[in-house]
Parts: C-alpha cells; sequence; structure tokens
C-alpha cells in the first residue's frame, strides 16, 4: 500500500484534497486555495429562455445555483442550459466540457409519433414480432391509407357486426390535439402527418375510468448507452366512465391532463379515483398489490419495453457530447396487465396543476440535477489558455434537502470527472481544452489511484453489493413506498469511474444491466448482441 499512499499524498498536496486515512465531512464542500485564503464558495450557473419551464428555474434557485446573466457573466460562464425548445447545431458543436444541454440531437426520431412507428416496425421484422408486440397495430398516413383499408375491411368482414375501433392522432402534436376515435372509416379525417393505431378498447379501468401511466426516463447519454429510470411518476384519469358507446366523448377515452382538467367531472369525487385525475405511480402500484397483481413483474415489463423503444432509435442518434434528455414514456396497462406503448414525449409537462404534480414533478427536477452529478464539484477546465470570471474556485450547488460531496475514492467522484470532461476516448473533445489543467491532472491521477484502489479492495474485503430488491428482479427497479436495496447485475460492470452509477435520487438504471450490455454499447452499439442478452432475460 506505499506507493498508493503515496499517490494519495501527492494528490492532496497538488489539489488541496484530504490526505488518505482523513476523514471527509459529507456536509462540507471540497475547498481549494482560494477558498482556504477567504474566497467565497461561487455557485453553480443555469441558462435559460422563455421556454424553459418555470419549476426547473425555481429548483436551481432553490439548490443555490445563479441565473445566468449575459450582461456581467462571460458569454461561456455557465453549467447548465435547460430549454423546452431544441438547440441549433452550432450550439452542439460549441458546448464546453464543463457544461451540459438539456437536449440530444435526433430525438424526433423517438418522439415523433411517425418516426417512432417506423422505428419499431423495423425492429419487429428485425428481431421478430413477440419482441415489439407491446406497439398496437400501426398506419402512417397517407403513406399507408391504402394498406390501412385493406386492413378495415378484412377485419369487418371478420369479425362481421362487431365493430373495430380505432384511433388517429397526429404525428407532431401533443396533449391531446387532433385525436380521432373511430370505428366507421367515413369518420377518418386528417390533414398532414397522421398515426392510426388499433385503439385498445380493454384498458385497464380504476373505479371504471380508464387510465394511463406516464414514465420518466433519462438518458444520460447514447456513447455508452445509459438509461435511467424514475421510480416515482403519475398516472393520469379520464373523469368520465369508460364507454364505448360515445367514441366522441373525449373525457371518456384520452387521459391526457391537459383535457380533463377542463372537465365537468374535475372536482368530483369519483368511484375509487377521488378529485381530480391524477395519483402518483406509488398508489397506483399500491392499489394493484391489494387486488393481488404481481406490481414488480409489471415494472419489470415496462422496463423491457423502454429498453427496446430506445434501441429502436439509438443507432441513428448523432453523436454529442455533454447532452442528456428527460422523456415522458406514455403507457396504457390493458385488463389483462400487458402495458402497451403509447408514445413518447420530449418534453414532458413540468407544469404544477395539483398536488401530486408538486410531489411529484420538484423531485423529478432535483433528481435529474443529482443524476448529473451537477450538484458536485464544478469543472475547472481553462478556456483556450485562459481562466474565465467565475471559474477560478471548485464550487458546490447546494440543495435545500441535504449537500452532496463527492470524495476522491469515490465512484461518483470519478464518474464526475469524467461528466465535467466529456468522452475520456474521444479525440474532439479531449482538444476542446488544454491538456494541463488542474482537471484533466486530476483525473489523469484519479484513473491511476482508482485502479490500484480496485485492485487492494479485491484482495483485502468482498466486492461491495449494490442495492436489491427482496424478490428475484430483471432490472434494479424498487419501489419508492417500500425502498430496498438494489442487487443486481449492474454489481459485475467493470471497474469504478468507468461505468454510471446503479442510482441518483429516485432515478435507477436500467442500461447497460450487465457486463455484456455495457460492452455492447460501449464502442459503438451492438443491437444484436443487447437484444440477445434482454431475450436471455426475458425467457427467465
Amino acid at each position: 500500500m506505499d506507493g498508493l499512499q503515496s499517490l494519495g499524498d501527492v494528490t492532496a498536496e497538488i489539489f488541496g484534497l484530504p490526505l488518505e486515512g482523513h476523514s471527509v465531512q459529507e456536509s462540507k464542500p471540497l475547498r481549494t486555495e482560494d477558498e482556504t485564503q477567504g474566497a467565497p464558495l461561487k455557485p453553480l450557473v443555469f441558462r435559460v429562455d422563455e421556454s424553459t419551464p418555470g419549476l426547473v428555474q425555481s429548483v436551481l434557485l432553490e439548490r443555490g445555483w445563479d441565473k445566468f446573466d449575459e450582461q456581467r457573466q462571460d458569454v461561456e460562464d455557465w453549467n447548465l442550459y435547460w430549454r423546452s425548445s431544441s438547440f441549433r447545431r452550432a450550439e452542439y458543436v460549441n458546448v464546453k466540457p464543463w457544461q451540459r444541454l438539456n437536449h440530444h440531437p435526433g430525438m424526433t426520431n423517438l418522439t415523433r409519433k411517425d418516426c417512432l412507428a417506423k422505428h419499431l416496425a423495423r425492429m419487429r421484422s428485425r428481431y421478430g414480432e413477440s419482441l415489439y408486440e407491446f406497439t398496437p397495430l400501426t398506419f402512417i398516413m397517407p403513406t399507408d391509407y391504402t394498406k390501412f383499408v385493406a386492413k378495415y375491411f378484412k377485419e369487418k368482414q371478420d369479425l362481421g357486426t362487431k365493430p373495430s375501433y380505432w384511433i388517429c392522432k397526429p404525428a407532431e402534436l401533443s396533449r391531446g390535439r387532433g385525436i380521432i376515435i373511430f370505428s366507421d372509416i367515413r369518420d377518418l379525417m386528417f390533414k398532414g402527418t397522421y398515426v392510426v393505431q388499433k385503439y385498445i378498447c380493454n384498458p385497464l379501468l380504476v373505479g371504471r375510468y380508464k387510465c394511463d401511466l406516464r414514465i420518466y426516463v433519462c438518458i444520460t447519454g447514447f456513447k455508452p448507452l445509459t438509461i435511467y429510470m424514475y421510480q416515482e411518476g403519475l398516472v393520469r384519469f379520464a373523469t368520465e366512465k369508460f364507454d364505448l358507446r360515445n367514441l366522441e366523448d373525449y373525457y371518456s377515452h384520452l387521459t391526457n391532463s391537459s383535457i380533463n382538467k377542463l372537465g365537468a367531472s374535475y372536482q368530483k369525487i369519483k368511484e375509487v379515483v377521488g378529485q381530480g385525475c391524477k395519483w402518483t405511480l406509488s398508489r397506483f402500484f399500491s392499489y394493484l398489490r391489494n387486488w393481488d397483481v404481481d406490481d414488480l413483474l409489471l415494472r419489470q415489463k415496462i422496463s423491457h419495453m423502454v429498453i427496446l423503444t430506445v434501441l429502436a432509435m439509438a443507432p441513428s442518434v448523432p453523436v454529442a457530447y455533454n447532452c442528456f434528455e428527460l422523456f415522458g414514456f406514455d403507457i396504457l396497462i390493458d385488463d389483462n396487465l400487458k402495458p402497451w406503448l403509447l408514445e413518447v414525449n420530449y418534453n414532458p409537462a413540468l407544469t404544477l396543476d395539483c398536488s401530486t404534480d408538486e410531489s411529484v414533478k420538484r423531485s423529478l427536477v432535483h433528481d435529474v440535477i443529482e443524476l448529473l452529478y451537477l450538484n458536485g464539484l464544478r469543472s475547472e477546465e481553462k478556456k483556450c489558455g485562459r481562466t474565465s470570471p467565475g471559474n477560478s474556485v471548485v464550487s458546490l450547488a447546494r440543495s435545500h434537502q441535504h449537500e452532496f460531496c463527492a470524495t476522491p475514492n469515490s465512484s461518483s467522484y470519478a464518474s464526475l470527472i469524467e461528466f465535467t470532461t466529456g468522452s475520456k476516448s474521444d479525440p474532439a473533445v479531449q482538444n476542446i481544452c488544454p491538456k494541463h489543467t488542474r482537471t484533466s491532472q486530476l483525473r489523469e491521477m484519479m484513473s491511476r489511484r482508482d485502479r490500484l484502489l480496485t485492485k487492494e479492495a479485491a484482495k483485502s474485503k468482498p466486492r461491495h453489493k449494490a442495492w436489491h430488491l427482496p424478490r428475484k428482479m430483471v432490472f434494479p427497479y424498487a419501489s419508492q413506498s417500500q425502498p430496498h436495496k438494489m442487487k443486481g447485475s449492474v454489481g459485475d460492470l467493470p471497474e469504478v469511474g468507468s461505468t454510471p452509477n446503479d442510482h441518483a435520487g429516485n432515478f435507477v438504471l436500467i442500461f447497460p444491466f450487465n457486463k455484456a450490455t455495457f460492452g455492447a454499447s460501449r464502442n459503438g452499439l451492438n443491437v444484436k448482441r443487447i437484444i440477445q442478452e434482454l431475450q436471455k432475460l426475458m425467457n427467465k
């Protein structure tokens, strides 16, 4: 251990970190030379525009961040740019190692209904109907109009007098706008690009009310592909009882909150559902457990669905660094407890319309920041050979709930160093800033240090166990109402600092889920290999 201790002492001496064996108090941020001389900690800086959700700004201010002021701050002196609209290509090209954008390029392949349908159809033909059976039969209009007409009349002939039901949605619109539900083809009307899908006529009803699930998914990178799912979420209810005899009653058939909050029954106390039109996801799963439903199995199926959906478009995503994406997956459960993917939302709504929104969405934004490690050390990279104002000290974003301190020998610290400097292997990212900066020197030392620590730990003590669930699960996905430690294949991933953390706040890593899938997504995306690993788990 002499060499290891010597390396630790050198690290501490150069960067003002604690010596080996000295404790680091978690409630205090790491100090720098500037701060020990009396310089105050400078907060992280977020940038917004007119489209940025007010909740995001509120949460970041709560955490001690500063809002970017272009009048008094350098144009590059910000850490996070969060907005609803997409970024221009130049903004992706010019992003610095210490900065993060909340959108990744190429996401319309997942969030436009027609693009998603095309990608899923391609995956279905390549890997089999059974693997991608979680989407209803879909036709893209006007391209597939002839195919749809043929299918419609064939089904009508097969069913005889029994009606068939279809739903028509605009490819680009959200919040239930422009949707038509029909049984008679003469009621089908569209102008522009639409998708027509088989309408799911047997939804799981709660007190005779239709509902769907809003599942939050955060992708922190595509190289390697890293997917987190939020344990909490929303369940959105229609405000009139489900009735196939009246297809024009949108309050009965659509679960969009933007529609139902305007309905006459929104404020009424409804059977089982109660007042309003939303539950938390944990309340919904608790309700299912009361009916002896295996909620963990259902969560597992949803995890499979999310991974398979992302895999359909991930290979076509342009290369970009320092980006992340928060999605809202809309999932309907039928009365056979089968989950169906309805759509994927590009900007899941962060408005606070009720107390359920407040409890779920505020924590969600906090945990997105936790997930990105933006409440830890700030990059001290020099920009083009100079240090810009506000970047001279290490800073800590303080949470109103707790403070996070990444210690020098923790996996989160190593991940943070990798986050603040972009991809370790990509020369384009490595050349953005001069090599001889304090962050790059520290990253190099931490990499050597972690390798030594990993080897030493393997000799001296058993491997650290990840959080585990009481019942065997394919993915590390725990219920918020019953927190347990997660045990999963995440523990089989390679050494510390090179792999994503298994959880952050209420976010849980669902991909990669073992060493094989990590390797299959690390240098390019080997979709076939990943599908094989996923099928092994599903067959169990």
